[in-house]
């Protein structure tokens, strides 16, 4: 068996003879005879001469091999108490006719497809229709208010909209179709024709000549075949918050993406053909595009969707009886996940009422996995829990302990060492290289492998600035932290002003643009603060215009609720506090590193170029009445 050091010492040797052999396991119309080309900075392509479709890959081959009666996908609604499977012959059918309907309304290779849907299995008909036709896919997490959709919209023009006319949280039946057409007016892109699946759980008025019903169109579809497009060309585009509030398109090319994730199927979780696999997130994601769709299916296992929460839907036992009952082999969700099963069930009770027997290994990723609830799950579930790093921007996965290449020694509170295809590094502010245990800027040497965002939609130059500029050489992840003398990575918070809550990358921009609208209020920031159970939380401050009486708490309340309804829930804002002023330097930059010392309770040092140092007390003081 190799080991792990002969499997990253053999793509060190020789990367595109490694990559050229990981491409063989994809079905190609034209193979590629070159892994890697740098000749058209600042992107490299992979497999640049090759052709082939993506829901080829993810479905019809696998028909043409004789599996068409394997499940392909398993929906389970804790919403709705039902089960559907989908063979692999059964998925092609229902997405060759959705792409027959997406033909019908002029939908060709290139065009932008926005996808606005709740966790249901015609989200995914709809992303491999989309590929079928070489249609370049944006989905949008439902969770998002209309404000975040519209700006996704204007920068995608899209020619079309999918979308469901709700979707079903705890509690409440969340009217997508309300919030579409509020976005479509804040929107100065207008598609021709928005297509609507209509659940039993709302039914919504359709707006004759743009708005189409979702089964009448299929029904009246003829099936569409699979369109080759180039490797290099786009897949998908999935927005990521920027640090200005306006989101970067990351681009997803077709050939690299298949092959890393089909490689990364094989050696990082290793998966086998035919074995469920889950992995509890939402398509809005890049988890969904990269674990729930593309590669469980490219690989050839039954992939399982899941629509409802870890608790309360009905309670914590909800992932352990999904487990049970369908011999999942592979869970793969965020550490926010486990911690809110722990404080429900602490004893593991609920867990030991169920079979977890078929698990292989339960993977977190999302946000940094605090060594408590990495041991915590290993405990309870006797596998092994394996923390990875990775993010939006490379698609799957930079640091992992392989499973498999070979299980090594974990140290709860790094996702072990490099996967290959990434050499990762610490750098100072200088770009100089950092010795082992010294904090500094991760990043990773160029090139970056297949499956990585070549560049960010009609933004070349905005890729050069956000992840290419800061280290000549190196794409700056944006995270922090160090490689111990083992090689070992340790993630340890993010550099920039994004924040992760609950594995939900959101800019601080985004929060502070919406409370700054506000007419009392002069000014704002937005700082991500430690939470047990959602690993980090924003919590605003702000300034009063001067003159302006106000009831603090009542204005408080006022600005969380513009929050939910503008940025949305995903957000988790639940705290705003009013203050006199900022900590600023005399440049008046605000120190938000700072604050979030504060906030979380750790020690900081005071910045020399700090304008007033008595105003750390006042933040102290303001952190400590919430608190209280």
């Amino acid at each position: 068996m190799t080991t792990y050091r002969e499997a990253y010492e053999d793509w060190r040797a020789d990367p595109q003879g490694f990559w050229m052999r990981a491409a063989g396991t994809i079905d190609w119309v034209r193979p590629p005879t070159v892994a890697g080309d740098a000749s058209r900075p600042p992107s490299h392509r992979w497999f640049p001469d090759g052709r082939l479709n993506a829901c080829h890959n993810a479905v019809d081959r696998h028909v043409a091999a004789g599996r068409g009666e394997q499940v392909a996908l398993l929906h389970v609604s804790a919403m709705t108490g039902q089960e559907q499977r989908f063979t692999f012959g059964g998925l092609r059918d229902e997405v060759a006719r959705l792409a027959g309907a997406l033909r019908a309304l002029g939908v060709a290779r290139g065009d932008r497809v926005v996808i606005y849907m709740p966790m249901v299995p015609e989200a995914v008909f709809a992303m491999l229709a989309c590929a079928r036709l070489g249609a370049i896919h944006s989905v949008v997490f439902g969770g998002f208010a209309a404000r975040e959709l519209a700006m996704r919209i204007d920068d995608a023009r899209p020619v079309l909209l999918l979308t469901a006319s709700c979707g079903l949280e705890p509690g409440r039946v969340v009217d997508y179709k309300a919030l579409l057409d509020r976005a479509l007016e804040l929107a100065s892109h207008r598609p021709a024709h928005c297509l609507v699946l209509q659940r039993p759980q709302l039914q919504v008025a359709l707006e004759p000549g743009r708005d189409l019903d979702w089964r009448q169109a299929v029904d009246a579809a003829q099936p569409a075949d699979c369109v080759p497009v180039g490797s290099t060309d786009p897949l998908y585009i999935l927005y990521t918050s920027g640090t200005t509030g306006k989101p970067k398109g990351v681009v997803r090319d077709t050939g690299g993406y298949l092959v890393a994730l089909d490689w990364s199927m094989r050696h990082v979780y290793g998966a086998r053909p035919g074995e469920v696999y889950w992995a509890a997130s939402d398509i809005g994601w890049v988890v969904g595009h990269s674990y729930i769709v593309y590669g469980p299916l490219v690989h050839g296992c039954t992939t399982l969707m899941y629509e409802g929460k870890p608790v309360g839907t009905p309670d914590a036992s909800a992932y352990w009886r999904i487990v049970e009952r369908h011999r999942v082999r592979t869970l793969f969700t965020a550490p926010t996940a486990i911690r809110a099963i722990k404080r429900e069930d602490p004893a593991g009770e609920k867990m030991r009422a169920h079979d977890t027997g078929s698990l292989r290994a339960l993977f977190l990723a999302g946000e940094r996995a605090d060594p408590d609830t990495v041991q915590w799950a290993a405990a309870q579930l006797k596998v092994p829990v394996i923390d990875h790093w990775w993010q939006t921007e490379t698609g799957w996965p930079m640091a992992a302990n392989c499973l498999g290449i070979e299980m090594l020694p974990v140290k709860p509170g790094s996702p072990t060492r490099p996967v290959p295809g990434y050499e990762i590094v610490v750098l100072d502010a200088a770009g100089e290289s950092l010795p082992a245990g010294t904090q500094g800027a991760l990043a990773v040497r160029l090139p970056l492998p297949p499956g990585s965002l070549p560049t960010l939609w009609n933004d070349d130059e905005g890729y050069r600035r956000a992840y290419l500029a800061e280290h000549p050489g190196y794409y700056t992840t944006g995270d922090g932290g160090y490689l111990d003398a083992d090689g070992y990575v340790f993630v340890m918070g993010r550099t920039d002003d994004v924040i992760n809550v609950a594995g939900h990358r959101l800019s601080t921009g985004e929060f502070e643009e919406v409370l700054a609208a506000h007419p009392q209020v002069a000014e704002c920031a937005v700082v991500g603060v430690a939470d047990e159970l959602k690993g980090t939380v924003p919590v605003g401050l702000v300034v009063l215009k001067a003159g302006v009486q106000a009831d603090p708490q009542a204005l408080e309340r006022e600005l969380v609720a513009r929050i939910r309804d503008e940025v949305g829930p995903v957000a988790s804002f639940h705290r705003c506090l009013v203050v006199q002023r900022l900590p600023k330097t005399r440049s008046g930059k605000v120190l938000r590193a700072t604050m979030r010392a504060i906030a979380d309770g750790r020690d900081y040092a005071v910045p020399a170029t700090i304008e007033d140092p008595a105003v750390l007390g006042e933040i102290a003081s303001a952190f400590g009445r919430a608190a209280g």
